[in-house]
């Protein structure tokens, strides 16, 4: 077999890095491809915070002269610093269904960053838990929702062939609007009027004050998920150009801020799943049409993603969480949403699991992050 890698050090290399996916899932009818630019942008070191900080190498795969895999090499220095370790991680890893050529790939990450001297890999992730992760393991007869991945099941056996383990699963849950449970929601209501009674209300995300509340949504992530598995506080260049990218999906209808005597103590966010106007959209590409289509049906979909539900530590178990589920469960049913995926959520948080449970939600997805130890 004619097979060689290639590091990606041109622009038209990078395009073809993107592209890549989009001639290898053609034929997957539940195939979602990325936005171009924002790929774009976010493999630029130009205009992506996450290079500050942290190098990224990313291989494509050739054999006989056509491109059949890709993948990323990242060392994520902000994440060693956190958790005093030596973890690399791999993500970006798309290949066509040939263990040979996966082998080659994953070789490739693997001696990068064997020369930086890590103990360690973990992945996929797209660059880190921040932004997209996990191997998807079941739930292939679905498309995905927006921001959440997406993969053939063979590359499960590659990945585990190569010598990865298991290191933590990510659970997707869906929840119908038309299954949820009534008595969670009555429950919600209460919780809300008991924590009025203590100075702790709920509110809508304030779009005209964006830039005040994105500095306090900041400094309540970074406390809220500080002890999760995996986790890797936001610079304030990341949390800002994510949520410069947000922007335009946000809607305070379905984001939600907890506050005690003003001070912002947890907050919720659901986005639109525009996955389902991408879905047939052709590489990715925003044409002028697309772009209108996008812009009128972003908040006409017929499903949402519960994207991040966050509660400082001394205020949980308080209800703040279960009121956070029936707001949007409630906003869902008043538009006629058929349901939402609360995603991902860690299998050991078992807090969030059973809120989801308690609402009838069903697990309908696992994703899978896998690890490799190298000394």
């Amino acid at each position: 077999m004619n097979t060689h890698i290639k590091q990606v050090n041109s622009k038209k290399e990078l395009k073809q890095f993107i592209d890549f996916p989009h001639d290898l899932y053609k034929n997957d009818a539940n195939y979602v491809p990325e936005i171009y630019m924002g790929m774009k942008e976010l493999l630029d070191p130009e205009k992506n915070p996450f290079f500050e900080h942290s190098e990224v190498q990313l291989f494509l795969a050739f054999k006989d002269g056509k491109i059949c895999g890709r993948i990323a090499a990242i060392l994520n220095r902000n994440y060693n610093a956190y958790h005093n370790s030596n973890v690399g991680f791999f993500g970006f890893f798309d290949v066509i269904e040939n263990y040979q050529v996966a082998e080659v790939l994953l070789d490739a990450a693997k001696s990068w960053l064997e020369a930086k001297e890590v103990s360690q890999i973990i992945g996929p992730t797209n660059f880190s838990t921040n932004d997209t992760a996990g191997l998807l393991i079941d739930g292939f007869d679905l498309p995905p929702m927006v921001m959440m991945t997406y993969n053939f099941s063979y590359y499960i056996d590659f990945v585990e062939k190569y010598g990865f383990k298991k290191e933590m699963d990510l659970f997707a849950y869906f929840l119908d609007t038309q299954k949820v449970s009534d008595k969670s929601l009555r429950v919600a209501k209460t919780f809300e009027d008991r924590l009025k009674t203590k100075g702790i209300t709920i509110r809508s995300l304030n779009l005209k004050n964006w830039d005040e509340e994105i500095k306090k949504l900041k400094v309540v992530y970074n406390k809220a998920w500080e002890n999760n598995w995996g986790f890797v506080p936001f610079t304030d260049a990341e949390f800002y150009h994510l949520a410069e990218g947000m922007k335009m999906l946000a809607d305070p209808r379905f984001c939600y801020i907890a506050e005690d005597q003003r001070e912002m103590i947890a907050f919720s966010i659901t986005l639109p799943n525009i996955n389902e106007i991408m879905i047939g959209t052709k590489k990715g590409r925003l044409f002028p049409f697309t772009i209108f289509k996008l812009l009128l049906k972003r908040f006409k979909t017929k499903t949402v993603r519960i994207l991040a539900l966050g509660v400082i530590e001394e205020y949980r178990k308080k209800g703040i969480e279960a009121i956070f589920f029936a707001k949007n469960i409630q906003e869902a049913k008043r538009r006629g949403i058929k349901g939402g995926e609360a995603s991902w959520i860690l299998e050991n948080n078992q807090m969030m699991n059973q809120g989801a449970l308690n609402l009838n939600g069903e697990k309908y997805k696992t994703y899978r992050l896998y690890s490799l130890n190298l000394k």
